[in-house]
């Protein structure tokens, strides 16, 4: 409902400022303590799905991709993970569309183990098959 989503600008009176933004998005840093170089780019307009968004909105998106990762760079990560939750079952939990860009640092214990990483284990695998 987009009278409670925490990501439509007209809910985001008094919380983090947005650092950087464009003509059809904004992008936040992180507040995870985990995931303190990273951030997420989220369109003004309320979409639940990257599927949902224009060509103008991917556009402004890919610019602050660029912008954001600037940014991030100052803490000197080196690589990237990127990339969108859609959908409950994908671990979106909020629904309103949002790319995360998250810094990676060759001394975290996970290192080197990229998103799909959980999701390749032998127990990830379905049990059923249509």
């Amino acid at each position: 409902m987009i009278s409670r989503c925490p990501f439509c600008l007209s809910n985001r009176s008094g919380k983090q400022a947005t650092l950087l933004e464009n003509r059809s998005a904004y992008f936040l840093r992180s507040l995870d303590p985990v995931l303190r170089c990273s951030g997420m780019i989220i369109p003004f307009r309320h979409v639940a799905a990257v599927f949902d968004l224009t060509q103008n909105e991917w556009l402004d998106t890919f610019d602050l991709v660029n912008r954001a990762k600037l940014l991030l760079d100052v803490e000197g990560p080196q690589g990237y993970n990127v990339g969108w939750n859609i959908g409950q079952v994908a671990g979106q939990t909020v629904p309103h569309v949002h790319l995360h860009i998250i810094g990676r640092f060759s001394d975290e214990p996970f290192a080197g183990q990229g998103i799909r990483h959980h999701l390749k284990h032998e127990e990830n695998r379905r049990r059923t098959r249509r």
